[in-house]
């Protein structure tokens, strides 16, 4: 009865969003409260659990998304973005042009949000193929690839830092981790994957003609890199220094240095100093700028919240236990099982975000039961839900429009570099398994 009452609230929210177009937030509190009743939690506590759930969730998260969020506008605005895309093609010249848009894209991708990411690199992509004459795919696939990664692997983005949390992982290490599998995994289904593309034609429509700031319009190359890569270097700088001999009062400092509020905090801070102040722009745009990524921000918030209703009812009603406990008989490795309930979810759900989160809720027991690494279990849910892009969800539809190429193209480029991406993704997560 309870493996069928969680099959129900799954199939349920499914429903919801899929199929009835409910609002995510209202599908996870709708089937969080069906679930509590057909799971048999008392009438009384399903308020109450729903209630800690959301602000268990969001207690932990909030600050570090939305400062994010406002990071990555600050990024975007300021031209730290393109400034960062146009050193690493003069670097890498133009006989490497696909390799340094995937770690263009991978890099603008740690502070920027996927849709804002695309929506600003996009247009780029599109300066860089009428200058270097190539076809768009082999420009445009090893950028997105590397957004694609940093969003499915790397906190601070919502759906990672929503799964450290949710399965009690480090948020250093997963970062670390993340890092270490995104490089192979960004070489194979960016620049590598994108040759095999090149015969299939396509180019920007009326509506997103190619716009971009005069050189002198941009910030410095260090300081764009520098700020972009500053939140990544506390965070990785702070867990390695965490392996180091140190007293408890340095320890603690280190700890505090280190959490990921504070870390954002400060990278936002000098971000806003460097790239706004000391460039001429006035504080209260800068301030408008963060209150426009809060309201982009305030969906994906919601959605977070909505899931940690549903999985505060799984842990409530005792099939949290029950479920690991099934789950760890099962003849399948613990990343591989994590990995294939994010499958499901993002093939019917199509938000890679929705898909990660509701996988969290199933597969969490399965951390404590089975011993494996929470950290490594946040990227295979991750890769999981980064599988097959497709009608159902908002970017395929994006790059269908943005580079103006037909269904079968869009399944033929977008949907398999995703489907690569969360393929190696989990090749690389049961490496690193091994190897640790």
């Amino acid at each position: 009865m309870t493996i069928l009452g969680v099959v129900f609230a799954v199939a349920l929210l499914i429903a919801l969003i899929a199929i009835l177009r409910v609002q995510p937030f209202v599908a996870f509190i709708v089937t969080a409260l069906i679930a509590a009743l057909v799971l048999g939690l008392p009438i009384e506590k399903i308020p109450k659990t729903i209630e800690r759930g959301i602000g268990d969730m969001l207690g932990s998260l909030s600050i570090v998304i939305c400062l994010g969020a406002m990071f990555g506008k600050l990024i975007a605005d300021s031209g730290a973005a393109q400034r960062i895309s146009e050193a690493l093609m003069h670097l890498f010249g133009p006989s490497r042009v696909p390799l340094a848009m995937a770690i263009t894209g991978f890099i603008v991708g740690i502070p920027l949000f996927y849709n804002v990411g695309f929506v600003l690199m996009v247009p780029l992509v599109f300066s860089v193929v009428y200058r270097s004459k190539l076809p768009p795919m082999l420009v445009g696939i090893p950028m997105l690839s590397g957004l694609s990664i940093a969003h499915g692997f790397l906190p601070p983005h919502p759906s990672p830092t929503a799964l450290v949390a949710q399965f009690g992982a480090d948020m250093g290490m997963t970062l670390m981790y993340g890092c270490l599998i995104s490089i192979p995994t960004l070489l194979i289904a960016g620049p590598l994957f994108a040759r095999s593309l090149t015969k299939i034609a396509g180019g920007p429509s009326d509506l997103f003609k190619p716009t971009t700031l005069a050189d002198d319009q941009l910030p410095g190359t260090f300081n764009s890199f520098a700020c972009a890569l500053l939140p990544v270097v506390l965070i990785s700088g702070a867990t390695a220094l965490s392996y180091a001999s140190f007293d408890p009062s340095t320890r603690m400092l280190i700890e505090f240095l280190g959490n990921p509020m504070l870390v954002m905090l400060v990278s936002l801070f000098v971000g806003s100093l460097t790239l706004g102040v000391a460039r001429g722009r006035k504080l209260g745009q800068l301030m408008e700028g963060y209150g426009h990524a809060i309201r982009d921000i305030a969906g994906i918030l919601l959605i977070i919240a909505g899931a940690g209703a549903l999985k505060q009812v799984f842990v409530d009603s005792g099939v949290n236990t029950e479920l690991g406990n099934l789950l760890a008989n099962a003849p399948i490795h613990p990343l591989v099982l994590g990995w294939l309930v994010a499958f499901a979810i993002r093939i019917a759900l199509g938000s890679a975000t929705v898909a990660g989160l509701t996988a969290a809720g199933i597969v969490a027991p399965l951390i404590e039961i089975s011993g494996v690494d929470a950290n490594l279990m946040v990227l295979a849910v991750g890769a999981g839900s980064l599988m097959c892009s497709h009608v159902n969800d908002s970017a395929f539809w994006m790059f269908k429009e943005y580079f103006q190429v037909s269904l079968r193209d869009t399944f033929r480029s977008w949907t398999l570099m995703e489907t690569l991406v969360g393929s190696l993704g989990l090749v690389f997560v049961l490496l690193l398994n091994a190897v640790l």
